[in-house]
């Protein structure tokens, strides 16, 4: 596979930005359903369209000192300094070097904006209630806390974050 196939484009990243954009110009009826889908390994994950704000390539995350392994660090957004996830780390994944695909999401969670790395952006997709379903019943899995659900589409499942959930509240605070 050549360099350009695995890279994120600009207008790739454009193109799912004005998609975001003009959802969320939309009513909250609009937004029902709607999820941006990306990947971390080798799964689908899906997080609510209402939580994203955008989707920025790489940059340089300015480590901080005394955080939880998961956190990053944190990136200076058009002036604006937003605390970056790990999602891989979050979910207790193996890590690994950022390249070309890899993104933030920044989401809005409760009122603090927190960027997401993962791996690569999918789309945003439509999933009906009626195609997801409630997530499994595992004993002690602390990742389960954040699933909102696990959506079928055609033959693959995505898994449904609960984005108020992916942070505790002392964490919200303490990058309020």
């Amino acid at each position: 596979m050549s360099d350009v196939a695995n890279k994120v484009t600009a207008a790739e990243l454009n193109q799912l930005n004005d998609a975001i954009e003009s959802l969320s110009a939309e009513n909250e009826d609009t937004l029902k359903n709607m999820y941006l889908t990306f990947r971390l390994g080798n799964e689908d994950y899906g997080i609510e369209i209402r939580y994203v704000t955008e989707i920025v390539g790489m940059q340089k995350i300015t480590e901080v000192p005394d955080m939880p392994p998961f956190v990053k660090g944190v990136v200076n957004l058009r002036g604006q300094v937003i605390p970056v996830l790990d999602m891989r780390l979050r979910f207790h994944m193996e890590s690994r070097t950022y390249d070309e695909r890899t993104c933030i999401v920044v989401v809005n969670i409760n009122e603090t904006q927190v960027g997401l790395v993962v791996d690569t952006v999918n789309e945003v997709r439509n999933i009906d209630d009626e195609q997801i379903s409630p997530p499994p019943k595992t004993a002690g899995a602390d990742s389960a806390q954040y699933i909102q659900g696990m959506g079928k589409v055609n033959d693959d499942v995505i898994i449904l974050l609960e984005g108020r959930r992916l942070l505790y509240e002392h964490e919200l605070v303490a990058f309020a």
